[in-house]
C-alpha cells in the first residue's frame, strides 16, 4: 500500500502502524515480492498483468478441468472485469496466439477458452528461473519443515481467500486450489 512502511530485519515492528505476528509481516512481504515478479514477469512476455493473470487462470482452470475449462465470463469473474471487457481480453490474447476458443462440451451455448500450447511453454520458460530460485530455498529445508511450509502456506492462502472473500462478499472458495497444490498468483 503506499506510503506504508516495511521494516527492514530486525527493526521493531512497533516502528509499524499495523499489528501483525513476524509470521504475518513475512508472508505479506511474500505476497509483494509475488505482485512484483507477476508485474516483471508480464513486461517480460510483453503483456499486461492482467493478460498475464488471465493465463494464469486459464490454466488453472484447465489443470483442474473445471467443467471442460473457464469461459469468457467465468474468466472475466475471476479477474473482477466486466464481461465486454473479458471478451475484449480474450480477443486480444486469442491474436496475440495465446488462447483459442471452442464450444463447452456439454452447453453449446458457452464457449471455453484454451490456453495454446507456446503460451503454455513460453510462460513455464519465463517462470522457470523463479521456480528454481524458489526451489533452491525449499533444497535448504529438511523433510519436516517442507511438510510445515507447505502447509502453512495452503492455510496461508486459505485465510488471504476468505478474508478477501468477506471483503467483497463472495464465496472464499471461488479460484480455490486444493490443498498443497499450486494456485494463486496467483
Amino acid at each position: 500500500m503506499a506510503g506504508e512502511h516495511t521494516p527492514a530485519p530486525g527493526e521493531p515492528r512497533a516502528a509499524v502502524p499495523v499489528s501483525g505476528s513476524e509470521v504475518a509481516w513475512a508472508l505479506r512481504e511474500l505476497l509483494r515480492a509475488n505482485r512484483e515478479a507477476e508485474h516483471a514477469l508480464a513486461r517480460r512476455l510483453g503483456m499486461g498483468a492482467t493478460d498475464l493473470g488471465a493465463l494464469e487462470h486459464l490454466i488453472e482452470g484447465e489443470r483442474l478441468a473445471e467443467g471442460g475449462g473457464l469461459g469468457p465470463v467465468e474468466l472475466g469473474d475471476r479477474l473482477g472485469i466486466r464481461s465486454a471487457s473479458a471478451t475484449a481480453l480474450v480477443d486480444r490474447l486469442q491474436a496475440a496466439g495465446h488462447v483459442t476458443r471452442a464450444p463447452h462440451p456439454t452447453d453449446r451455448r458457452r464457449q471455453v477458452v484454451h490456453t495454446t500450447a507456446h503460451a503454455r511453454q513460453e510462460l513455464a520458460g519465463a517462470l522457470q528461473p523463479l521456480i528454481d530460485a524458489v526451489d533452491g530455498v525449499v533444497a535448504a529445508l529438511g523433510p519436516d519443515e517442507r511438510d510445515a511450509v507447505a502447509r502453512f502456506l495452503s492455510g496461508a492462502a486459505a485465510a488471504v481467500r476468505a478474508a478477501s472473500a468477506a471483503e467483497a462478499g463472495a464465496d472464499p472458495a471461488a479460484g480455490a486450489a486444493p490443498p498443497g497444490g499450486p494456485g494463486a498468483a496467483g
